[in-house]
């Protein structure tokens, strides 16, 4: 990834901790990564700053990650959006990769899986216009 821009990330997790570290992890991935705790700072967000990729967990309060991927495909339906959770049924599987999720992981995290992720999805053209 060194020969090209990098690539930014947003990660949106209400937990602290898991987004705190999940930023750490990335950044050392050598990603540009910026992190809010929810569904309406990250659209705030999308509204002043593009990024090449989404990380969101699904069960936050407020705004779930699914309402979240309806509304971000209402204002920006091209987003590549990549859902975490500790709570992964089918049902929420399903409705994410309908939605237009690229792809659904668990958690914990684990960063060699999100990173062969986002590998894919940066340079096979699959996404980040």
């Amino acid at each position: 990834m060194s020969d090209q821009v990098k690539k930014r990330i947003l990660v949106v997790d209400d937990e602290e901790n898991a987004r705190i570290g999940l930023t750490k992890l990335l950044e050392r991935e050598g990603f540009e990564v910026e992190s809010v705790a929810n569904g309406y700072e990250a659209l705030t967000y999308l509204n002043q700053r593009e990024v090449n990729v989404i990380v969101t967990d699904i069960n936050m309060p407020e705004m779930n990650g699914i309402t979240f991927l309806r509304e971000l495909n209402k204002s920006f339906p091209r987003s590549n959006v990549i859902m975490i959770t500790a709570y992964g049924g089918v049902e929420s599987y399903i409705e994410a990769m309908n939605l237009g999720a690229f792809e659904y992981i668990n958690k914990p995290v684990k960063i060699d899986e999100l990173k062969s992720i986002l590998n894919k999805m940066l340079t096979d053209g699959e996404c980040c216009h």
